[in-house]
């Protein structure tokens, strides 16, 4: 027989993302009114639980928050607990387990159930610390929207209304002065954000992880363009995508980060391959524009907040019904339950599995439509 339930802590991993302090508020209110439970939030994700760095949280705390981005407790994306990395004053690196601290943290504030929300390096641990005992629920989050077990993820729609507004906005000045525009958004190995934000912003180009492109093409259909009359075009590319004869632009390699490698510099790379290969006979200027962390801020849109309400509220559900160890999913637009080994995978402690991920089908619905309608991907 389950434990009953008094008291539950929450805290939030990983970057941050619109929707999230809709989720906070969605688990406390629901903790609150309808369980009468007491509530703890940890500042900064894990480091927070270990270094016991918490706050008590009440309906006052979570009031009007429902539409700010970003996180009321902050995240962190740089601590594993299980492999946590010091610096001594000499400057030496050593990596350590000290999960057993912030267990201790949560036994000494006497929590009984903890919600974790995050990314695959978030919930990797999450699942860590099941295995250890702690009474974990999951919920999901990414702007990427690719998460294997839910077929959404709250902060992707408003990601995508940023999107389409850089791509109207581009839009004006590439007619304007007949340029070329490249629009670069995040995504990370899946092109969700920038097929669906390229259809929505009306783009001529989109290129994307799942569909290596081949440059040559890309240009053909700006020249095709200009050769119609239409003397400006607007790509938009994701920062994961490649070339059919090479790999992914690497930005950096943050070793202090658990998602080491940094994507990014592909609209340039794109951009200088189409100044040698368009603007000697079109003589027209390119221009790139990374939109960066401007995806992942900003007011939460209608659709995440209303998503993020059912997220969290149906993660204190599970709690009252024991559902420990499982992560909230979205499934036939219906709230339900996965075991968090079963989207990050049983690797060994601190390891994250990111082979599941999911991603856009090229031969899907989405891509077919946007190639009926002329889009170009390059392949």
């Amino acid at each position: 027989m389950n434990k009953e339930i008094k008291k539950i802590a929450l805290l939030t991993g990983g970057g941050d993302c619109s929707g999230l302090n809709a989720v906070i508020r969605a688990v406390v209110r629901t903790a609150i009114l309808k369980y009468n439970y007491e509530v703890v939030g940890f500042m900064g994700g894990y480091f927070g639980l270990y270094k016991d760095d918490y706050v008590d949280m009440d309906l006052r705390t979570v009031s009007g928050i429902l539409h700010q981005g970003g996180t009321i407790l902050k995240n962190s994306n740089k601590d594993n607990l299980f492999n946590f990395r010091s610096v001594d004053e000499d400057g030496n690196v050593t990596y350590s387990d000290v999960s057993d601290v912030a267990i201790a943290n949560l036994k000494k504030h006497n929590v009984d159930a903890l919600i974790i929300i995050g990314g695959d390096g978030t919930l990797t641990s999450a699942r860590d610390f099941s295995r250890k005992g702690i009474n974990v629920v999951g919920i999901p989050k990414t702007i990427d929207n690719d998460v294997p077990a839910t077929e959404i993820t709250f902060g992707y729609r408003t990601a995508l209304d940023h999107i389409m507004l850089a791509l109207d906005a581009l839009h004006t000045t590439a007619f304007s002065h007949d340029r070329i525009m490249i629009l670069e958004v995040m995504g990370r190995n899946a092109g969700w954000l920038a097929l669906e934000g390229g259809i929505a912003g009306s783009a001529d180009v989109i290129l994307i992880p799942e569909i290596p492109y081949d440059i040559k093409k890309v240009a053909q259909k700006v020249l095709d363009r200009y050769n119609s009359g239409s003397k400006f075009s607007v790509i938009c590319i994701s920062e994961g995508a490649k070339p059919i004869d090479g790999d992914v632009t690497i930005k950096m390699i943050d070793k202090s980060s658990a998602d080491s490698i940094r994507l990014g510099g592909v609209g340039e790379l794109v951009g200088k391959a189409l100044e040698k290969l368009v603007k000697p006979i079109t003589g027209q200027d390119i221009r790139t524009t990374n939109l960066g962390y401007i995806q992942r801020g900003g007011v939460t849109n209608t659709f995440d907040r209303v998503l993020s309400t059912k997220y969290g509220s149906y993660a204190v559900d599970m709690i009252a019904r024991g559902d420990f160890g499982q992560m909230v999913t979205v499934k036939h637009d219906k709230m339900q339950t996965v075991f968090i080994e079963d989207v990050v995978g049983s690797g060994k402690t601190g390891e994250t599995s990111r082979g599941g991920a999911r991603r856009v089908n090229p031969n899907g619905d989405l891509v077919t439509a946007a190639k009926g309608i002329g889009v170009v991907f390059g392949d």
